[in-house]
């Protein structure tokens, strides 16, 4: 019985963060093309956006694309998804600190990061 309930736990804890990971990255990335939730382009690395062949916020568009893809990742092939999110946030957590802006959403992003890991490990044991 100790073990069922173990299991249960563990099975909603994952479907907790499953469903986290498809909400949060499909929202997110819609909303790149919106601004509703915030103006994305002002977490744009300048001297990134410098590099960039296009505006900040065509850029913020094509991030929005891949969140969204990524979103649809984790729903469908929660393992695979779950490593993509947690290197995408890695990622942008880390273009965050070299550019020592926004460091609050950075180190938010490295804990999404490792829940998203989390999630990624935990679809082997319950999936």
């Amino acid at each position: 019985m100790e073990s069922n309930n173990s299991q249960q736990a563990l099975k909603q804890t994952f479907n907790l963060l499953k469903y986290t990971f498809v909400i949060v990255p499909i929202v997110a990335g819609a909303d790149k093309f919106t601004n509703l939730l915030t103006h994305w382009e002002q977490y744009v690395n300048p001297s990134i956006a410098s590099l960039l062949p296009f505006s900040a916020s065509v850029f913020m568009m094509i991030v929005g694309i891949i969140e969204i893809a990524a979103g649809i990742i984790v729903l469908k092939r929660t393992q695979i998804g779950g490593y993509i999110v947690a290197g995408w946030l890695t990622v942008v957590a880390l273009t965050l600190l070299i550019g020592f802006t926004y460091i609050d959403v950075a180190v938010r992003d490295l804990v999404m990061a490792i829940s998203a890991l989390s999630m990624a490990r935990i679809s082997k044991i319950v999936a």
